[in-house]
């Protein structure tokens, strides 16, 4: 089939269209993205300011709250926006471009979130081996290897839809321009697409969520036999971790580990990973870690950002 294009501009129909509620969600969504961009900030500058650089740990919570600011900020400000807007438009070439970052941030923020887990794995069951395994070379290359996989998982995604016809309607019901909603609005059989975007999409959120529930049932057979004392203490370096992979793999599994289909609560869904979960995770990772809690007395109590005093 011919692609022929009609279509210059997408209108997305938001969460609503009431007046009152868009203006309870202006609100209340202008200060999740003030909280997600204050707290991520705060834990980027804590580490990278402290000796917790060091630690491989660290060094990936650094890249995922990166991620999280990258990420919540190819969907929040335009949904922001939008709730202000009588209608709501997106352009084309921004609809995929929107389309292509939002996967590529949200690919790396898997992709962390996997390799922290293989790194829990490492410090807890191969301990003697720990500073070999997770060298500072390695945890690069790790970087690097989640980057990659990102893009080419959201490469795809932009190749499989952008290459799609759209000659009308071009009613959005999303706030964002994701792919199922794109899939819906083509006027093309999109069978064969969509069963290739659930591979891709579905099948990586799957695959990630395997590895991670398999890294933590070997860390949960090797800490059995530990004291209690040394259990708990393993357990603990683990329950942030854990707490923000249930809250951002949740919801991702429910609306892509399908057939390529919409449902109106997909929207709801999405808020989890696009706000909720980026706007959580420091806080998850600040008031249960103690080393955490240390390094942002020692750089912000003492001034250690502003006055350049070393650390004590």
């Amino acid at each position: 089939m011919e692609n022929i294009n009609n279509v210059t501009e997408f209108i997305l129909l938001g969460l609503s269209q009431k007046k009152e509620i868009k203006n309870v969600c202006f609100l209340l969504f202008l200060c999740c993205y003030t909280v997600i961009w204050m707290g991520n900030s705060l834990i980027i500058i804590s580490i990278i300011c402290s000796q917790l650089s060091d630690q491989p740990m660290y060094y990936f919570l650094n890249y995922l709250a990166l991620s999280d600011l990258c990420y919540t900020s190819t969907v929040t400000p335009k949904l922001v926006a939008g709730l202000l807007q009588e209608r709501n438009t997106i352009s084309y070439i921004s609809c995929f471009a929107q389309l292509f970052t939002m996967h590529f941030f949200g690919g790396i923020e898997i992709f962390i979130l996997t390799v922290m887990a293989y790194d829990r794995y490492v410090a807890i069951c191969k301990p003697l081996h720990y500073a070999i395994v997770m060298s500072r070379k390695k945890c690069n290359a790790l970087v690097f290897a989640c980057c990659a996989g990102a893009f080419v998982h959201s490469f795809a995604l932009f190749y499989l839809t952008i290459n799609l016809p759209f000659c009308g309607p071009n009613e959005m019901d999303h706030y964002c321009c994701d792919v199922y909603p794109l899939l819906k609005l083509a006027c093309a059989d999109t069978f064969k697409t969509g069963i290739l975007v659930v591979a891709n999409a579905g099948l990586m959120g799957l695959v990630s969520f395997v590895v991670l529930m398999l890294s933590y049932f070997l860390i949960f057979h090797t800490i059995r036999a530990y004291p209690p004392k040394s259990r708990s203490k393993a357990l603990s370096t683990c329950s942030s971790h854990i707490t923000v992979v249930v809250l951002f793999f949740v919801p991702i599994l429910f609306i892509y580990i399908r057939p390529a289909t919409t449902f109106p609560e997909d929207k709801v869904f999405a808020l989890f990973f696009f706000i909720i979960a980026p706007m959580f995770n420091p806080l998850i990772y600040t008031l249960r870690n103690k080393e955490m809690k240390t390094a942002l007395r020692k750089v912000w109590c003492q001034n250690t950002v502003f006055t350049g005093r070393p650390l004590i």
